[in-house]
């Protein structure tokens, strides 16, 4: 049989005194000025180490355009339907905040009647 060693509270203190969370260490782009995480890409103009590695213009045209979409659609006022990969059916998008409830959707209330069975 082995012998447990004691569990004290100072020893359990010392060894969470490492458990901290640190501060992230920010730095300015050499090249726009920004700050961001050290050793990492600035997602402002998208250059590490002074090499472009993400396109940033490209990025921000795709999503303008998805935007620009996304307008038309509601324009439209029609339901998107979305075809789920390796699936047949298709979905309608999904409810906001605020939009009117059905009489489709609205749970049925309970009938006390109907619960009990004597």
């Amino acid at each position: 049989m082995s012998v447990r060693m004691r569990h004290t509270r100072g020893h359990t203190r010392n060894r969470r005194a490492h458990h901290t969370l640190k501060e992230t260490q920010l730095v300015k782009c050499t090249d726009c000025g920004e700050l961001h995480i050290m050793h990492r890409v600035c997602q402002n103009c998208g250059k590490y180490r002074g090499r472009v590695v993400i396109d940033v213009e490209a990025n921000i045209a795709k999503k303008e355009v998805k935007a620009k979409e996304k307008r038309k659609e509601m324009e439209q006022g029609g339901v998107k339907k979305s075809i789920k990969k390796g699936t047949d059916r298709t979905e309608e998008s999904p409810k906001k905040i605020g939009d009117p409830i059905k009489e489709t959707d609205a749970p049925k209330p309970l009938n006390p009647q109907e619960l009990s069975h004597s």
